[in-house]
């Protein structure tokens, strides 16, 4: 069965409860997820995956967490040209400007970046989101 790797960091459990969201669509379409924390990850595993997901919530002045997920990126950049990225997160203000900056950053070294956009959620998701992150699964599951 193929590994589809969910990779997060969350602080509240909201980008958490995104990211086991988005390992249930992928189990129901029928391929195996794995929904780690940044800190349980190995960059190893996704270097030899075509698609992955990543997810962090907007910190500070609408930033990637700056101790674990921050460090992960930096290392993804360095092989992520040609992979099919989803990118999610949840946020308490502003309008979203770190998952425009974290999709330009991925595009940018190569990545595709499934919708050409992240997925965002402010505050806790709800069942429309949560909907929203196992189709984002699913579409992961297809690729």
């Amino acid at each position: 069965m193929d590994k589809i790797y969910v990779v997060y960091w969350s602080q509240s459990g909201n980008t958490q409860a995104m990211a086991e969201a988005i390992g249930k669509g992928i189990a129901d379409a029928g391929k195996e997820a794995v929904v780690v924390p940044v800190g349980e990850a190995l960059t190893e595993e996704l270097k030899n995956a075509k698609c992955f997901a990543l997810g962090c919530p907007a910190m500070g002045a609408e930033v990637l967490e700056e101790s674990e997920m921050e460090p992960f990126v930096n290392e993804v950049e360095g092989f992520a040209a040609g992979k099919k990225i989803a990118l999610f997160g949840a946020y308490g203000w502003g309008d979203g400007q770190w998952m425009r900056d974290w999709v330009e950053r991925m595009s940018g070294c190569g990545a595709e970046v499934l919708n050409q956009e992240g997925l965002i959620c402010q505050e806790a998701p709800d069942e429309v989101m949560l909907g929203e992150c196992e189709a984002l699964g699913k579409q992961l599951a297809t690729l």
